[in-house]
Formats: C-alpha cells, sequence, structure tokens
C-alpha cells in the first residue's frame, strides 16, 4: 500500500509525464510545419514515449491500492525562433522531470517502500538517457551550425535518432516501454 504522501507525488508526475507528452507534441507539429520532417518524427516519438510513461504511472498506484488521478494539462508553448530554441527547451524539460523523479526516488526510501523504490529505478535510468540524448542533440546542433545546409544535417540527424529509438526499443521487446 502506498503512503498518502507517496501516492500524491506518483499523480504529480503522471501529470508532468502527462504534460510533456503535450509539451513535445507541440514541439512536433512546430517542426513540421517548418519543414523539419525528422525532428517532428523524432518528437512524435518522443510525445508516445512521455503517454506510456503517464500510464504505466497510472497502473502501478491503481495497482498498488492507490487512486490515479486524470491529469490535467496545461496549454503547451507552440511557437520557437527554431530548431535550436526547441532542443534546447527538451532538454531543460527533461531536467526537470529528472528532479520530479528523483524526489519521488527520495520519498519512497524515506517511507521504505522497495516495491515503489524498485519501480522507480526504471524511470531513473530512463531519464538518464533522455537528458543524455538531449544533450547530445545540443552539442550536433552546435557543431553542424543553423545555416540552411546545417538546418538539412541537423533534421537528419534528429531523424536519425527517433529512427534509432524505435528500434532499440522493438529489438529489446519493449514496444510498450
Amino acid at each position: 500500500m502506498l503512503s498518502k504522501k507517496l501516492e500524491k507525488l506518483l499523480n504529480e508526475q503522471i501529470e508532468i509525464e502527462s504534460n510533456s507528452s503535450y509539451t513535445y507534441l507541440a514541439m512536433a507539429s512546430w517542426c513540421e510545419i517548418n519543414g523539419m520532417e525528422g525532428a517532428a518524427s523524432f518528437f512524435y516519438n518522443q510525445s508516445d514515449e512521455e503517454r506510456i510513461h503517464m500510464l504505466k504511472l497510472f497502473r502501478y498506484i491503481n495497482e498498488k491500492g492507490g487512486v490515479a488521478i486524470t491529469p490535467v494539462n496545461k496549454k503547451p508553448k507552440m511557437d520557437y525562433k527554431n530548431i535550436l530554441e526547441v532542443v534546447k527547451a527538451f532538454y531543460e524539460h527533461e531536467k526537470s522531470v529528472s528532479q520530479a523523479v528523483n524526489k519521488l526516488v527520495y520519498m519512497a526510501n524515506e517511507d521504505k517502500d522497495y516495491t515503489t523504490l524498485n519501480f522507480l529505478q526504471w524511470y531513473v535510468s530512463e531519464q538518464h538517457e533522455e537528458e543524455t540524448l538531449a544533450r547530445t542533440l545540443l552539442d550536433k546542433i552546435k557543431l553542424i551550425g543553423m545555416e540552411a545546409n546545417g538546418l538539412f544535417l541537423i533534421d537528419n540527424e534528429i531523424g536519425k535518432y527517433a529512427t534509432m529509438k524505435k528500434q532499440t526499443s522493438v529489438n529489446m521487446g519493449n514496444e510498450d516501454n
């Protein structure tokens, strides 16, 4: 059984994951409208992935005897200056999600809820991967540059990560993450 405080934090994480999905959906739309199909695919995939993360939490809370609460979503930012701003926002967002996950881990440890602590380890690993990926994308953008040809290369590079992540998930038997 979950403590009420941990149940509340897990429900807050559901909302964070749901808002992440909408944030990345908005980023995908911006990329698509601005002719960056590779980046759009990447952010559409990210949006789907965040929804799956939300559902995992939702089910976990209910399985542990708590009550999962359907999240309220905030309207995401829809307008960006350029792809660099989009990827910077992606990175900053992932860092904030990591902080929220760390808060959950701390509380599960304080409650001596080792089942939840074990469950959350997947999120800790996932956040490490997401932050690393976001930093890598930022590094590639800085390396390539933002000129016209650079934008084409950036879009292709980000698009490769969409394909790689999807293949890795399928190869590991994690189609549902």
